[in-house]
């Protein structure tokens, strides 16, 4: 017999028949059952961090500030999209997978993935084909995965919610995670030399960019707690504790043991522009230093077109700010290597 059938069902007998019979008992299982709910959930990341689903689906229109919390609106077919097509990956796990809409995603395209997030609420309201293949995790301690359990880890606006002190801890368990591969998009600041460069607006409070600006290229951060950009609520909007530089976070990797893959980077920004991406996402890509170096398409030209088909993307008008931006940092060359529909800014 199970553990289950020896003890689960018959103490949950118990207490049913108890709780119908002695309404001081039932009011005791009441609370007891409140209470070891609200255990298991995170303090911020809750319904009033996303949003009041009400009971419904993640699929519906959840909040973080004035912002949907929805598939689309995270840019979960993008992010799935870019690890497809560039990553040299089969099994991945998308750490703060929140509903799991990149999990979803990935499972779409024929990737084994999985997901880990610290909200309860989020897991519990998991998108529809996400069920089963997303749990609790913390990077803060050890995942519930063994040693190089994916080839490859994503990390999408995940890592900027730990404070500066514990980053070089959970980038040794996703370092444990992985035997390849490392995508993550990170809110940054300064220059990057593999891409268009971070800003410090909405992310750092008004009356302190002035003084941040003034620092120079020099300065890489984090950002003091005091001068976070804050939410109507007084705290660090969307909980993003660490905005520091590219060259910051690219030392935390190395320092986990990664390589940063800025060649990689340069062949996936023209993508990001195409998409509208860049105005939204600061792009990292690591591998360890034993994993191939990534050359080439992952996938062959029609299977590209056809989920560039399938995800609307065939369709996408290139955000002209985005297009200048990557063509600032690259050159007019690299990106005219990244095919997209004809726009009125190509003539």
């Amino acid at each position: 017999m199970t553990v289950r059938e020896l003890l689960v069902a018959p103490v949950r007998r118990a207490l049913h028949e108890g709780a119908a019979r002695w309404p001081r008992l039932r009011r005791i299982v009441e609370i007891g059952a409140r209470e070891l709910e609200r255990a298991l959930h995170d303090d911020l990341y809750t319904e009033g961090y996303y949003g009041d689903a009400g009971g419904a689906r993640a699929e519906q229109a959840l909040e973080i500030g004035t912002a949907e919390y929805t598939r689309t609106a995270t840019h979960a077919d993008e992010g799935a999209y870019l690890v497809w097509r560039f990553l040299p990956v089969r099994t991945t796990l998308d750490v703060g997978c929140a509903f799991g809409f990149f999990v979803e995603a990935e499972r779409e395209l024929g990737l084994d993935a999985r997901g880990v997030d610290v909200s309860q609420y989020a897991l519990d309201h998991a998108a529809l084909g996400a069920r089963g293949h997303v749990r609790y995790g913390n990077l803060l301690h050890r995942l519930p995965f063994g040693r190089g359990a994916f080839e490859g880890v994503s990390l999408f606006e995940t890592l900027e919610h730990l404070p500066p002190e514990v980053v070089p801890r959970a980038l040794r368990e996703v370092r444990r995670m992985t035997t390849g591969y490392v995508i993550a998009t990170i809110p940054s600041f300064g220059p990057n030399e593999h891409g268009p460069g971070g800003w410090f607006d909405v992310k750092v409070r008004p009356e302190r960019l002035d003084h941040y600006r003034s620092l120079g290229d020099d300065y890489e951060g984090p950002v003091a707690y005091d001068d976070l950009y804050r939410d109507a609520d007084g705290a660090p909007v969307e909980g993003h504790l660490t905005i520091a530089s590219f060259g910051w976070w690219t030392r935390q990797f190395e320092a986990a043991g990664f390589v940063r893959d800025g060649a990689l980077e340069r062949r996936i920004h023209p993508h990001l522009a195409r998409l509208g991406l860049t105005k939204y996402w600061n792009l990292y890509v690591f591998r360890v230093p034993d994993a191939p170096v990534v050359t080439g398409e992952q996938r062959s030209a029609s299977e590209i077109a056809d989920v560039e088909k399938r995800f609307g993307f065939d369709e996408r008008v290139a955000d002209p700010e985005d297009l200048a931006r990557v063509e600032a940092a690259l050159g007019r060359v690299a990106v005219d290597q990244a095919p997209r529909p004809q726009t009125p800014f190509d003539t």
